[in-house]
């Protein structure tokens, strides 16, 4: 065969992972039935439910929307959820990145002992929490007569539902720290140091603008689940409206007493709330995506 002659065509390697392979050689008829599937429950699930509830906090228009908002008892129940959340969304800010730092660049007994802890709300149903502080600070409770004497309240009022909002949603922060600060290792931190940072420059100047997407992200978590939280709240409340009802019991009450309006008025705005967090969640995700996606590989 002449030197020159066209050698024959060399096949290319498809150097794809197969299971990227596979998922884009499926057929497309059963690429639009996944894709039918996903649309439905997200619709079904998600957007049909959220569109209802505006839907029904608007039916009898804008005015009657903006006067459902306005009562006393409205008002009392947004106060109080920003509130409640204002308080228990820095404490597990404070306690998530102690506890992160502590299980992260320390070795000590007990450590598995304290993430476990750390994971108990997720497996604790918020009612069985609810009843814990009522077994603790209720008037009948391990510490009521000492709190009665010295004129305390705790249950059935801000206090217990502090308490029971910080249970429920103090692993949120922790639990973004945990596995990227484990991931970031400790020879940023040491290095500071062998160089004469105090213990608070270092962590200022490194520790904290590795972890502050993460941080905001937790955040964001633990201040949702702090504005919606029912079972926990509604044992320690009492109920009593215009004081102790947040405003998902404030929703339940109104509902009870077929006021529709007032009812979906506050859920809406609930909802609004919720969509606001899952946006600021979405744009954290799409600009720092590799930066978050560390504590869940």
């Amino acid at each position: 065969m002449p030197a020159d002659a066209a050698s024959p065509p060399v096949p290319a390697v498809d150097r794809r992972p197969h299971a990227l392979r596979s998922a884009i050689e499926e057929p497309a008829w059963v690429r639009a039935i996944l894709i039918t599937i996903g649309l439905a429950f997200i619709g079904l699930f998600l957007v049909l439910p959220l569109t209802s509830v505006f839907v029904e906090a608007l039916r009898k228009g804008l005015a009657a929307y903006f006067d459902a908002l306005a009562t006393p008892d409205a008002l009392a129940a947004i106060r109080l959820t920003l509130l409640v959340a204002a308080i228990a969304v820095p404490c597990n800010l404070v306690f998530g990145v102690v506890a992160a730092w502590a299980i992260a660049k320390f070795e000590f007994p007990g450590k598995s002992i304290l993430i476990t802890f750390i994971d108990l709300p997720f497996s604790v149903s918020p009612v069985v929490a609810g009843l814990i502080y009522v077994l603790l600070f209720g008037a009948h409770g391990w510490l009521g007569p000492w709190l009665r004497e010295h004129d305390i309240q705790i249950i059935f009022a801000v206090p217990g539902i502090v308490l029971a909002t910080i249970f429920v949603t103090f692993p949120f922060v922790a639990r973004e720290l945990i596995p990227l600060m484990q991931e970031q290792g400790t020879e940023e931190e040491e290095a500071a140091l062998s160089l004469g940072a105090s213990g608070w420059q270092t962590f200022w100047y490194v520790t904290l603008p590795n972890i502050k997407w993460a941080l905001l992200y937790g955040v964001l978590l633990c201040n949702a689940r702090a504005m919606g939280e029912f079972g926990a709240v509604s044992v320690v409340s009492g109920h009593i409206r215009g004081l102790t009802n947040t405003m998902p019991l404030h929703v339940e009450i109104l509902y009870n007493e077929y006021n529709f309006v007032g009812a979906f008025a506050v859920a809406s705005l609930l909802a609004f709330l919720a969509l606001v967090t899952l946006i600021l969640k979405s744009l954290l995700e799409w600009r720092y995506g590799h930066e978050l996606a560390l504590p869940r590989r």
